[in-house]
């Protein structure tokens, strides 16, 4: 068997085959545009028939990128923070990166996470769903080369190139006990999620400030671990109160517990005491009675953050070639290569510059409104 055909093909191989320049074969696997889709397509097909693989390995180094974001999560199986995975691996797809996940688990561990994702070579990092204090109080600090997105300001958190976005839990908190006292109940209780949880923590924040607001008095919270067993037991405690006619429960699951306390004490929902849950879970409009809550937009909080991303991997050095298929002179009449535009609308023209995050703190969050799904679970409070 001859050198030739042991070696694996390249892309030079995929060009001869396709009948296009080398040039025009690495901008169809870079996903560049001003190339035609019948010529596209026929570089494809050549890459498949002939079994090439890019050295991604080589194009990283030459180029200083992976065309991989790293998230570092504590990998819960609670409802939010699973979806939020789920819709941000889903969304890296579609802007053409690749997606690592590094589990740091509850409570510690961040720190070893984002350093084995930055060992394994990433763009970007995400830090989706810490619990304070991350690594009992050790300040994270991120390679100042290495864009980092939070979903919510988190203490500890530190880098020049950090976005913060998400979806709001203070104006969840908000919204859920405005509802509840729009209604006309005196005042609204609250099972909150675990302290340490910033999540938990910005709900019970909008319930407080809602509340103080309407100058509605506040009432002692109950704090649950975000399991329906834990809703339970708050809902045993709130239903053994007459004065109780509305409550806030920081997610479904725990919404899930306090129903089922309230039925089994005989306090109908919503004739005599209102609920209104967070996360809009699938079962949620399946309960009895269907489950008044706040829903997240797990796929636009995901879109829209990565687009800040990828907006900031940006700003590094721009791709030029491909080492591991050098860049060939066009060739006249190329049928691949039309005319690039030009003007304002030219895709190579750089975006408008923002001004630097100061040294060492995170951008201005940029938080996308939660929404009320109103259901049959809560209702004006009876009359006397």
């Amino acid at each position: 068997m001859s050198d030739a055909r042991r070696r694996p093909p390249s892309s030079t191989d995929v060009a001869a085959l396709a009948g296009v320049s080398q040039k025009t074969v690495s901008r169809v696997l870079n996903g560049e545009p001003y190339v035609t889709e019948e010529v596209r397509e026929r570089v494809l097909a050549a890459a498949r028939e002939l079994g090439y693989r890019r050295n991604t390995a080589a194009r990283a180094l030459h180029l200083g990128r992976f065309h991989r974001i790293g998230v570092a999560s504590i990998g819960s199986s609670l409802y939010g923070p699973s979806s939020l995975l789920v819709a941000l691996e889903r969304q890296a797809r579609q802007i053409g990166y690749a997606f690592a996940v590094a589990f740091a688990g509850e409570g510690a561990g961040v720190t070893n996470a984002v350093e084995s994702l930055l060992a394994q070579g990433v763009d970007a990092l995400v830090v989706s769903d810490p619990i304070d204090p991350i690594d009992g109080g050790q300040e994270l600090r991120i390679d100042p080369d290495v864009p980092v997105l939070s979903f919510r300001p988190i203490p500890g958190l530190a880098g020049p190139r950090v976005v913060v976005t998400g979806a709001s839990g203070v104006e969840a908190g908000k919204q859920a006990t405005e509802h509840l006292l729009g209604l006309g109940h005196e005042t609204v209780w609250h099972v909150a999620g675990p302290h340490r949880w910033p999540a938990a923590r910005d709900r019970a924040r909008g319930w407080r400030e809602a509340l103080a607001a309407a100058g509605a008095p506040e009432p002692p919270a109950q704090e649950g671990d975000w399991s329906p067993a834990s809703g339970y037991a708050a809902g045993q405690v709130l239903a053994a109160d007459p004065r109780v006619t509305a409550v806030f429960v920081a997610n479904d699951d725990m919404a899930i517990g306090v129903l089922r306390a309230l039925a089994e004490a005989g306090r109908a929902v919503p004739d005599e005491v209102s609920v209104v849950g967070m996360d809009d879970i699938p079962a949620a409009a399946y309960l009895s009675p269907p489950l008044t809550t706040i829903r997240q937009d797990f796929e636009a909080i995901a879109r829209h953050g990565l687009a800040l991303l990828a907006a900031e991997i940006e700003r590094s050095p721009s791709e030029h070639s491909d080492p591991a298929e050098p860049a060939e002179p066009a060739t006249p009449g190329d049928p691949a290569e039309p005319a690039e535009p030009a003007g304002p609308g030219d895709p190579g023209e750089p975006a408008e510059p923002r001004e630097p995050a100061e040294a060492g703190k995170p951008r201005e969050p940029a938080d996308l409104p939660p929404h009320l799904v109103v259901r049959r679970s809560t209702a004006p409070p009876a009359k006397p």
